[in-house]
């Protein structure tokens, strides 16, 4: 399936600028070639375009426009990472540069190589029909794609400076409260249970692993023939910490068939992962924790701290569509989500006490 959309109104490139700032980078280019760009349609963070100039192809991303939250949306950041891990972790996309210009798009951004496969966001592409086998074989995949991430030997790289692992969870935990009443619009009663929860429950982390901490199907790309994973992106949240919280927020995306209509119908059409061969979300704990060697009784904790960052992060976008920062109309009833992952964080919260 195409991931690639004309450019949303709104959130248009000048692409005389844009142009004169790769012909002055890219000594290779040509300026009798036209620039053709378009735009990432997954995603509702970052700003992600498609960028061809003559044989030339590569990626620009940068923040979403309007007010974003501190510290988040860091390209430098994100630059930083990539250029660590890519040597090291082939699914990590190779970086160009970064660029804190702000003339030329308007906010700091980053260009990286185009990597090539296909997404699998909610369905199959047309020619290949689901089938048992091929869920399984996705799955396992990505299961061992994360486990092969939380095995990079992270020392003595920039990751190690950019990142704090000791106490990591704790200040996840109390920083994505914070984070919650920064951006509240609605009254949810039940949040206070959820918060109050997690505050008490903050299990001891395990040694520290790089995580991506938005590890999806749809921030990966496919080969043709789904033998392999082509590429793996978004490493604005990457850092060096808990590696149960990147199991954790992979599990948070990973619905499956039998959860109920509003989560797997929050963002519109369900993930692929409802469909036939894929993963329950059992089996993959029992794949992670076979592969990596790791003690997963507390992921029930990870769990529904990851349900509540993840509606964090859609109350965030909200807050921007409410005061206007953004006209998405991909947004307008993220609130509603929002509702729904909070009741269903503090029913996997309850249900380990049952």
């Amino acid at each position: 399936m195409s991931d690639i959309i004309p450019v949303r109104s709104g959130e248009e490139l000048n692409d005389k600028t844009v142009k004169e700032f790769l012909i002055h980078h890219f000594p290779q280019l040509s300026e009798e070639d036209p620039l053709i760009i378009n735009q990432f349609g997954t995603g509702a963070s970052n700003l992600t375009y498609e960028l061809k100039l003559g044989n030339w192809e590569g990626v620009l991303r940068r923040p979403p426009l309007g007010p974003v939250a501190p510290k988040a949306h860091d390209m430098k950041r994100e630059f930083k990472i990539l250029s660590a891990l890519h040597p090291m972790f082939p699914p990590a996309p190779k970086p160009y540069l970064f660029s804190e210009d702000e003339e030329v798009v308007g906010s700091p951004f980053l260009i990286m190589e185009r990597r090539h496969g296909i997404l699998l966001n909610t369905d199959f592409p047309p020619d290949t029909p689901s089938s048992h086998e091929l869920g399984e074989k996705l799955s396992e995949m990505m299961i061992d794609t994360l486990v092969q991430l939380h095995q990079v030997n992270y020392k003595g790289t920039v990751l190690e400076e950019l990142s704090n692992p000791d106490g990591f969870l704790e200040r996840q935990v109390y920083g994505w409260i914070k984070r919650y009443h920064s951006a509240k619009t609605d009254d949810i009663k039940i949040i206070d249970e959820l918060t109050n929860w997690l505050v008490k429950n903050i299990p001891s982390s395990q040694e520290a692993t790089i995580i991506h901490y938005d590890f999806k199907f749809n921030n990966a790309l496919f080969s043709h023939d789904f033998s392999q994973l082509t590429g793996l992106f978004d490493w604005e949240m990457t850092t060096v910490g808990d590696p149960l919280a990147d199991v954790g927020a992979a599990l948070s995306y990973w619905c499956q068939n039998d959860d109920p209509d509003l989560l797997k119908y929050g963002l519109g059409k369900p993930p692929i992962t409802v469909k036939e061969g894929f993963y329950t979300r059992n089996q993959f704990i029992e794949r992670y924790a076979a592969k990596s060697g790791r003690d997963l009784s507390q992921i029930h904790y990870y769990m529904t701290f990851a349900y509540f960052k993840l509606a964090v992060i859609c109350q965030q976008i909200y807050y921007r569509y409410h005061n206007g920062q953004t006209n998405d109309k991909r947004f307008k009833d993220f609130h509603l989500y929002v509702k729904t992952l909070i009741e269903h964080a503090v029913s996997v919260s309850r249900e380990k006490a049952r």
